[in-house]
């Protein structure tokens, strides 16, 4: 082959393979909006799920809880004043994550009371009393149910809405949803889908102003 054949070869496939580079660059974006959303994204939010703030809010904070976590009453005043600052643009959407053992009866109190229409008053007054209705981090249901009877609550249709079936259903598919979803701590944040990168007020906070920029 001459000299003049191979150098035009050469040039040729030359231009093929930044040609074919050229469109992979092109098909690939340069500015991704963040990690994926979370598997099982369906199993974040349910229809019997508790929420507050504006139903049409630009960004949707998922936390599973769990009553008698102490890191839980810790983050939640934080997560209360996010909702302040952002009235009109965030969202909470609460899950339960029963993971001390007996405290899905006190989850029940606190959806009891929610049909009292005074649900996150009961769920404040227990996460604040905390340390009273749980000695040695075991829920106690009728220390529980003395610091309900202080919001003035109906105490007797408190306790037989408390053993309702559907109460107890709702619990079980929240916890089956924490298990799909891979939860195995609490408090845990989902942010518009997007699980926390680490754990820590200051992750959700960082992730929180991401999908506020983004929308």
């Amino acid at each position: 082959m001459k000299p003049k054949t191979l150098f035009a070869g050469a040039l040729a496939l030359l231009f093929f393979a930044f040609a074919v580079a050229t469109l992979i660059q092109t098909a690939t974006p340069k500015d991704p909006e963040g990690p994926p959303p979370v598997a099982h994204a369906e199993a974040l939010v349910r229809m019997h799920s508790p929420a507050f703030g504006h139903p049409n809010a630009k960004v949707t904070i998922v936390e599973f809880i769990d009553p008698a976590c102490g890191t839980c009453a810790t983050f939640y005043p934080a997560v209360k004043r996010m909702l302040a600052d952002e009235p009109q643009n965030l969202r909470l959407v609460l899950r339960y994550a029963p993971f001390h053992p007996g405290v899905d009866q006190v989850i029940a109190l606190i959806e009891a009371a929610r049909r009292q229409g005074q649900m996150w008053p009961a769920l404040e007054a227990l996460l604040e009393t905390q340390e009273r209705w749980t000695p040695n981090h075991r829920p106690n249901v009728e220390e529980a149910r003395r610091v309900l009877a202080g919001i003035g609550l109906d105490m007797e249709r408190l306790r037989a809405d408390a053993a309702d079936p559907a109460i107890a259903a709702l619990i079980a598919q929240d916890a089956a949803d924490a298990r799909l979803l891979g939860v195995d701590k609490t408090p845990e944040f989902f942010v518009n889908g997007r699980p926390l990168p680490s754990f820590g007020l200051k992750q959700l906070a960082t992730l929180v102003g991401e999908e506020l920029a983004r929308r």
